[in-house]
């Protein structure tokens, strides 16, 4: 607190000699919380914001999602060489080109996102997320115009990934300064509910299309119907969030600075303003949160985007298999989930991200020795070794991640650190291990590189600081009840002496 580190700072002797005027200074410094500092939320208004922002992270999942699982049929359609391996790395080498503008989306969605708020910067990410997702599904191939195809795909990728860069930092910092400091874990954990459920429904739209049509259908036509599926449900987001008000966090802080009658005229002088501030001020908590999302990302992309690849490409498996293998785990994983998000509300972020991380780092090798063996169990078994590792980090994370920064500051700061970090170790996971497999002849390969990630993840999980049932730092306190609101003025007043 303020007052006591002003107390060690003053002479002990003066403190000594007057007592009441250093305690007036602290009280100054640190005033008693009164009932209208502390804000009641609407849980109709907390369900809606969830709702909206979940919904737009599952869409970014299913986009990302679907070009996983064709990464092999996009190899063929677009970078046509007769070489499956070159094909296969062109096509992730295209994943990861998106990742590589995630951070300048972070650095220009993010400090907007805390200059003109939350609502309209996620309003726009997701108009540009559909835009890219369905015009990848209307583009030629490779046989019908030549060059220009894989061009616009890599385009189109682009702006996928710009837009992504707006997304995270911006859907979580939502749900965060909405929810009840009390549980907001618990409606943390329905962003990575929306992972799971967009990578469920990319994944099980692809096997049912792959059952459907077959190889040559698919390859000819049937890999369109994912990416066209996206603008629909980019119209359906985009209404959920258009219908949405700010955050109370996020109105509190506009009602004290009076900035956003100025943001309109000043974005581009004070975005660079903001970002300097982040980079000299918070950067022990950026490095921070680069490393833990660095982690987190390793293993989410080699698990959910990478493994059916894996199983098909380098352990002789069709498709199909790795695919239903994969969606069954998902689907038990999505069960638990917010269960998760209640474990860490009630026993802190740390112990679970702990655990996840740890799982990770023990559990990988004989996950992959696992697989490598062969039939449906063992390889249904691995692959559940390491989805209860990662639901940990899943149901946890998004809870963690906002709380490292200041409201003001919140939005920019884990767009810049989730997307540098993403763009770094995430996109390009499913390109260096395909590279790793390809330059050793080692299957293990995944294996090693999440114990690495995780061995980072250990680390940064404990340099991290407890932030489990506490105010969002620069956000007043945030309850779910009337009740909760008096107990917890009444707890700052001392108890009567006699």
């Amino acid at each position: 607190m303020a007052g006591q580190e002003h107390d060690r700072t003053a002479d002990p002797a003066a403190v000594k000699r007057h007592p009441a005027l250093f305690r007036t200074i602290r009280q100054r410094k640190n005033p008693k919380l009164r009932r209208s500092d502390i804000t009641i939320t609407d849980e109709a208004a907390v369900k809606r914001a969830v709702k909206a922002a979940s919904l737009g992270n599952a869409m970014e999942w299913f986009d990302f999602g679907i070009y996983s699982y064709l990464a092999v049929t996009l190899g063929h359609v677009f970078f046509p060489s007769g070489n499956s391996t070159v094909e296969l790395l062109s096509s992730f080498a295209t994943f990861a080109v998106a990742f590589l503008v995630r951070p300048l989306g972070g650095l220009f969605f993010g400090p907007m996102g805390d200059r003109i708020g939350r609502k309209k910067v996620l309003a726009l990410t997701m108009i540009m997320m559909a835009i890219g997702t369905f015009a990848i599904g209307l583009i030629p191939s490779y046989d019908s115009i030549g060059f220009w195809a894989p061009v616009l795909l890599i385009f189109f990728r682009l702006v996928q990934g710009f837009s992504t860069g707006g997304e995270y930092g911006g859907a979580s910092t939502f749900i965060a300064e909405y929810a009840p400091d009390k549980r907001r874990g618990f409606f943390g954990s329905f962003l990575e509910f929306g992972t799971l459920a967009g990578y469920i429904g990319a994944a099980g739209l692809v096997t049912a299309l792959t059952a459907a049509l077959g190889p040559d259908s698919m390859e000819a036509w049937g890999w369109r119907v994912p990416f066209l599926v996206a603008g629909p449900l980019g119209l359906v987001g985009l209404y959920l969030r258009l219908r949405l008000d700010e955050t109370p966090a996020f109105r509190k802080l506009e009602s004290d600075t009076a900035r956003a009658s100025e943001a309109a005229d000043s974005v581009e002088i004070t975005t660079k303003e903001d970002l300097t501030k982040i980079f000299r001020q918070y950067w022990p908590s950026l490095i921070l949160c680069v490393a833990l999302v660095g982690a987190y990302n390793v293993t989410d992309y080699m698990l959910l985007s990478y493994m059916p690849t894996y199983l098909s490409d380098e352990l002789g498996y069709s498709e199909t298999h790795g695919l239903l293998i994969l969606l069954a785990v998902m689907a038990f994983l999505l069960l638990i989930i917010n269960q998760v998000g209640r474990l860490n509300d009630r026993f802190g972020r740390k112990p679970l991200l702990m655990a996840g991380m740890l799982g990770f780092f023990f559990l990988s090798l004989p996950a992959f020795l696992l697989i490598g063996q062969g039939g449906i169990p063992a390889i249904t078994a691995g692959v559940l070794m390491l989805g209860l590792s990662l639901v940990c980090l899943l149901g946890t994370m998004s809870a963690a991640l906002p709380a490292l920064f200041p409201t003001e500051v919140r939005y920019g700061s884990l767009s810049v650190g989730y997307n540098l970090s993403a763009s770094l170790f995430g996109g390009t996971t499913p390109l260096v291990i395909t590279g790793l497999i390809g330059l050793t002849g080692n299957t293990l390969m995944p294996a090693y590189y999440s114990m690495a990630a995780a061995l980072v993840g250990v680390i940064a999980v404990a340099r991290m600081k407890e932030t489990a049932q506490r105010p969002l730092d620069g956000s007043p306190p945030s309850v779910a009840t009337k009740a909760e609101a008096v107990a917890l003025v009444e707890s700052q007043s001392p108890e009567p002496r006699f």
